[in-house]
């Protein structure tokens, strides 16, 4: 049940998203007493902005109560997902290019971790360049994860 909620709230939520320059990421529910219900968008090309995710909110709220699909009280939250989280998308490598990145990966069924600079993207792979200025190419099938490393 969980996981149909939260397919339908994706289905509502994709197209209120696309009417912005930004894609949908994720749909997770937080359960408490009341239901915490989190869309995380992001952008190719720009920054996600408190207005574009007021708006997206507001459409949302509203599809979501027209359908009844959360009923009673529900806190809905629109946002990026963050630094902390690993990248879900592969539309999310390229504004993060020239970061650095940790990435781990599964080649020939086994685990392997790098780290080093997202120095290119392309339709299947991505380059990362290494401290020791090795590169390494990743395919898109091979990722198990990535995070990327914020500088201080």
């Amino acid at each position: 049940m969980h996981d149909q909620i939260i397919n339908k709230i994706k289905e509502f939520a994709q197209p209120i998203v696309e009417e912005t320059d930004m894609f949908l990421v994720d749909v997770e529910i937080k359960h408490q007493k009341v239901p915490e219900v989190w869309v995380l968008v992001d952008s190719e090309f720009g920054q996600v902005s408190l207005d574009k995710c007021s708006a997206i909110s507001r459409k949302l709220s509203e599809e979501l109560d027209a359908q009844d699909l959360l009923p009673g009280k529900y806190r809905l939250n629109v946002s990026s997902p963050g630094l902390s989280r690993p990248l879900s998308d592969k539309r999310q490598y390229g504004k993060n290019r020239g970061r650095t990145a940790a990435v781990k990966y599964k080649r020939q069924d086994n685990y392997h971790s790098v780290q080093g600079v997202i120095e290119k993207i392309d339709q299947d792979k991505i380059l990362i360049l290494q401290d020791n200025k090795d590169a390494l190419e990743i395919r898109f099938d091979e990722i198990v994860e990535t995070k990327i490393i914020p500088k201080i």
